[in-house]
């Protein structure tokens, strides 16, 4: 059920129309659901219709409204087709540019196939989505907020992923980038970096021994939750967070802040 106005005060969603990459499982999906029990109606996105179903069906079941739509981030014309198809439904006025992949091997084993696949995800599919959504709504002369899903390896590095942290750190400029010059036309651009979450792709690795090596050195001495995002996703998408625009949130237990 769809929480009030008054029971979410600013950080309301009603009346918005919120779009969600890479909705298909973990963060994008738990992001889908966060939206629409704001009172968002939510749009997800994805390369395969069909792995949407299920949320969707889920969702507009709950007496929320959700829609559907394929989309390559990586690929212009995909991420034009789809805000097209978006159209129908009206403005997306909340962006949450969450589709993101990594390849997990040293750097002298990685291929310029799996960089490429990487950047072309992470970091070419965020700027074509950001500025594809900023395009609708400067023609629509209507402000909203795209939230960048990075990661605290946009600041920080670990071993095996440095395509993946190289993605992200490119996405946090990004952010402060299009932050700058969209700030007149009333479009606030903000990333998100998680910490380390537990969902069910990496509850293995982090409840294995390798994982309690990692959780000791997280000064909180936990891994973060799904539910531990909800409220600064929140923030960043509702007029609760209106004047905060080129931020960079991170949500990690203080990991970005411990010792070296």
């Amino acid at each position: 059920m769809t929480l009030s106005s008054a029971a979410l005060g600013p950080f309301g969603l009603h009346g918005k129309l919120a779009l969600v990459t890479g909705a298909t499982s973990g963060l994008g999906q738990h992001f889908a659901g966060v939206l629409a029990q704001a009172g968002a109606r939510v749009v997800l996105a994805a390369r395969r219709l069909d792995r949407l179903a299920d949320l969707a069906q889920t969702l507009n079941a709950s007496g929320h409204t959700a829609y559907a739509v394929e989309m390559d981030v990586s690929d212009d014309c995909s991420v034009v087709r789809a805000f097209d198809r978006i159209a129908e439904w009206g403005v997306a006025d909340i962006v949450v540019n969450n589709a993101g992949v990594t390849i997990t091997k040293p750097a002298l084993q990685q291929t310029v196939a799996d960089f490429d696949s990487v950047m072309d995800t992470n970091l070419r599919g965020a700027w074509l989505v950001a500025t594809e959504a900023a395009r609708r709504l400067v023609q629509g002369a209507q402000g909203g907020c795209i939230v960048n899903v990075a990661s605290i390896l946009a600041e920080r590095v670990a071993g095996g992923v440095a395509p993946y942290a190289v993605s992200k750190a490119g996405v946090l400029q990004l952010t402060k980038a299009l932050a700058l010059e969209l700030a007149r036309n009333g479009i606030r651009v903000n990333a998100l970096l998680p910490g380390y979450i537990a969902t069910d792709l990496n509850k293995e690795f982090l409840g294995s021994e390798a994982g309690d090596k990692l959780r000791a050195r997280i000064p909180s001495r936990r891994f973060g939750a799904l539910s531990d995002l909800d409220g600064p996703l929140l923030l960043l998408a509702s007029d609760a967070g209106a004047a905060m625009s080129g931020a960079a949130l991170a949500v990690d237990g203080a990991h970005l802040v411990s010792s070296l």
